[in-house]
Protein backbone atom coordinates (compact mmCIF):
# COMPACT_ATOMS: atom_id res chain seq x y z
CA UNK A 1 0.00 0.00 0.00
CA UNK A 2 1.99 3.41 -0.79
CA UNK A 3 1.27 6.62 0.15
CA UNK A 4 -1.15 9.07 -0.88
CA UNK A 5 1.14 11.41 -3.32
CA UNK A 6 1.18 14.45 -1.02
CA UNK A 7 2.13 12.55 1.80
CA UNK A 8 4.85 10.48 -0.31
CA UNK A 9 6.80 13.49 -1.95
CA UNK A 10 7.24 15.13 2.12
CA UNK A 11 8.76 11.54 3.18
CA UNK A 12 11.07 11.25 -0.03
CA UNK A 13 12.12 14.89 1.04
CA UNK A 14 12.07 14.32 4.58
CA UNK A 15 14.29 10.70 3.47
CA UNK A 16 16.84 13.22 1.30
CA UNK A 17 17.40 15.41 4.35
CA UNK A 18 18.17 12.71 6.40
CA UNK A 19 20.89 11.37 3.52
CA UNK A 20 22.40 14.62 3.08
CA UNK A 21 22.42 14.95 6.72
CA UNK A 22 24.33 11.56 7.03
CA UNK A 23 26.80 12.64 4.73
CA UNK A 24 27.58 16.18 6.14
CA UNK A 25 28.05 14.47 9.99
CA UNK A 26 30.26 11.68 8.18
CA UNK A 27 32.51 13.30 5.50
CA UNK A 28 35.42 16.53 5.82
CA UNK A 29 33.84 18.91 3.88
CA UNK A 30 34.32 18.65 0.37
CA UNK A 31 37.47 20.95 0.16
CA UNK A 32 39.51 19.21 2.46
CA UNK A 33 38.62 15.97 0.97
CA UNK A 34 40.19 17.84 -2.62
CA UNK A 35 42.90 18.64 -0.54
CA UNK A 36 43.68 15.97 0.86
CA UNK A 37 46.54 13.52 -1.38
CA UNK A 38 44.20 10.65 -3.70
CA UNK A 39 42.93 7.89 -2.00
CA UNK A 40 43.93 8.71 1.25
CA UNK A 41 42.72 5.86 3.16
CA UNK A 42 40.95 7.83 5.82
CA UNK A 43 38.88 9.69 3.45
CA UNK A 44 38.00 6.67 1.59
CA UNK A 45 36.87 4.70 4.71
CA UNK A 46 34.58 7.83 5.79
CA UNK A 47 33.15 7.82 1.95
CA UNK A 48 32.04 4.50 2.29
CA UNK A 49 30.62 4.74 6.17
CA UNK A 50 28.99 7.33 4.47
CA UNK A 51 27.36 5.81 1.48
CA UNK A 52 26.57 2.25 3.36
CA UNK A 53 25.02 4.62 6.07
CA UNK A 54 22.63 6.43 3.87
CA UNK A 55 21.58 3.45 1.75
CA UNK A 56 20.60 1.85 4.75
CA UNK A 57 18.52 4.08 6.20
CA UNK A 58 16.89 4.74 2.36
CA UNK A 59 16.46 0.91 2.54
CA UNK A 60 15.03 0.95 6.08
CA UNK A 61 12.79 4.52 5.61
CA UNK A 62 11.61 2.80 2.31
CA UNK A 63 10.31 -0.52 4.07
CA UNK A 64 9.06 0.97 6.78
CA UNK A 65 6.63 3.73 4.09
CA UNK A 66 6.23 0.97 1.71
CA UNK A 67 6.62 3.73 -0.84
CA UNK A 68 8.56 3.25 -4.17
CA UNK A 69 9.00 7.00 -4.12
CA UNK A 70 11.02 7.20 -0.46
CA UNK A 71 13.04 4.79 -2.26
CA UNK A 72 13.61 6.49 -5.79
CA UNK A 73 14.59 9.69 -4.77
CA UNK A 74 16.35 8.63 -1.01
CA UNK A 75 18.49 6.15 -3.64
CA UNK A 76 19.17 8.50 -6.33
CA UNK A 77 20.45 10.83 -3.74
CA UNK A 78 22.49 8.49 -1.66
CA UNK A 79 24.09 7.11 -5.42
CA UNK A 80 25.00 10.99 -5.84
CA UNK A 81 26.03 11.67 -3.12
CA UNK A 82 28.42 8.86 -2.78
CA UNK A 83 29.86 9.70 -6.50
CA UNK A 84 30.49 13.29 -5.82
CA UNK A 85 32.50 12.11 -2.70
CA UNK A 86 34.16 9.23 -4.75
CA UNK A 87 35.53 11.70 -7.30
CA UNK A 88 36.62 14.34 -5.18
CA UNK A 89 38.46 11.60 -3.43
CA UNK A 90 40.14 10.28 -6.52
CA UNK A 91 41.55 13.94 -7.42
CA UNK A 92 45.18 14.74 -7.19
CA UNK A 93 45.84 18.31 -5.67
CA UNK A 94 49.10 18.04 -7.36
CA UNK A 95 48.49 17.27 -10.61
CA UNK A 96 44.86 18.51 -10.94
CA UNK A 97 43.37 15.61 -12.11
CA UNK A 98 41.64 12.60 -10.94
CA UNK A 99 43.95 9.70 -10.72
CA UNK A 100 43.74 5.95 -10.53
CA UNK A 101 44.93 3.82 -7.60
CA UNK A 102 48.11 2.53 -7.33
CA UNK A 103 47.46 -1.63 -9.21
CA UNK A 104 49.94 -3.12 -6.73
CA UNK A 105 47.81 -1.89 -3.97
CA UNK A 106 50.18 0.06 -1.94
CA UNK A 107 49.52 3.20 -0.70
CA UNK A 108 51.03 6.95 -1.86
CA UNK A 109 53.78 8.15 0.53
CA UNK A 110 51.80 11.06 1.17
CA UNK A 111 48.18 8.74 2.37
Amino acid sequence: MALKPEVSLTVAAATGALVYGIFQVELPTMTDVHAAPAHNPHVGHAVSVAGWSAAAAVAGISLLAKDPTVFVLGGALAAALTWRAKYAHMYSPETGQVTMPPQDGALSPNG
